[in-house]
């Protein structure tokens, strides 16, 4: 691993991803960089005049607003930078002005990032977080691998990790992913497959095609897992914390618009809800 991003929006959230990113750095020998997007906007409503013209007096009060917006956002950023908690590893700052989710998409795939760590509130936590509300755009459209942090983890030392898995062939990238998460970290990966009432399968019948599915991918140090439950979502989650898990990974197919909108995501769903840290990727269908 080289570098690895986090997005700010110097929210709690936003902290404790770039602590749990400090953290991962200095573990895995990985450059540190911390970005912001100055979100473009007006500090006031938009005053027209008769002839449907903005007045020239509003836009001036906006282009100040943003000039002290980016100052107050600049010295942000060179605070967490220069943050001497982070003095054992690499950090830099980059700042765009834009769109945050476009801005983000676009510094991600810039830096051809190799891991982005980002906060958030969950769906019950603060509606105008900039970081959180984003955050599952970015889990669905990313080329790299999302962690996703809610809270401070009890460890960020994930010798724990469950894999949350479909035993899909699509599966075998993230698979790689994992692998060399789990050589960092010398874990032990928690494969389950969740059970629910419309997608049953029998123990044996699953516990069978799992030995095969590990053996395929050489996987070392593993357990093989199956749990009950309602819901793919609550399963996971119940599973991590039943066993007190690190990390949670999973693989997610990315998808947007009029699908997104009829099946979801399990792995959006289990990022937005886990008090655990959620490690994700998009595979191809």
């Amino acid at each position: 691993m080289k570098k690895i991003l986090v997005p700010t929006d110097f929210s709690k959230e936003a902290a404790i991803a770039t602590d749990l990113g400090f953290e991962i750095a200095q573990k895995s020998g990985a450059e540190l960089v911390l970005f912001h997007v100055v979100e473009e906007g007006s500090a006031t409503s938009s005053s027209f005049n008769v002839e449907g013209q903005v007045a020239s007096e509003t836009k001036g009060i906006d282009r100040l607003f943003m000039i002290k917006l980016i100052e107050k956002s600049r010295k942000q950023l060179q605070k967490a930078v220069s943050d001497p908690r982070y003095s054992t590893v690499k950090v830099e700052g980059m700042m765009r002005v834009g769109n945050p989710y476009h801005g983000m998409r676009t510094i991600i795939a810039e830096q051809k990032a190799d891991l982005v760590i980002m906060g958030t509130a969950g769906r019950t936590g603060v509606e105008g977080m900039v970081i959180g509300s984003n955050t599952e755009k970015i889990i669905r459209t990313s080329h790299c691998p999302v962690l996703t942090v809610q809270k401070k983890p009890a460890s960020s030392d994930f010798k724990n990790i469950v894999f949350a898995t479909s035993m899909s062939s699509n599966e075998e990238v993230f698979t790689k992913i994992l692998k060399r998460t789990q050589a960092i970290y010398d874990s032990t990966i928690h494969l389950v497959r969740i059970n629910t009432p419309g997608d049953f399968q029998r123990d044996y019948i699953v516990k069978d095609y799992m030995e095969k599915f590990a053996k395929k991918l050489q996987l070392r140090n593993y357990t093989l897992n199956i749990f009950n439950d309602l819901s793919v979502e609550e399963g996971v989650i119940r599973f991590a914390d039943m066993i007190n898990a690190d990390l949670i990974a999973m693989a997610t197919h990315g998808r947007s618009g009029f699908a997104h909108v009829i099946a979801g995501s399990v792995a959006e769903d289990v990022a937005s809800h886990s008090k655990r840290p959620v490690l994700t990727f998009v595979v191809k269908r």
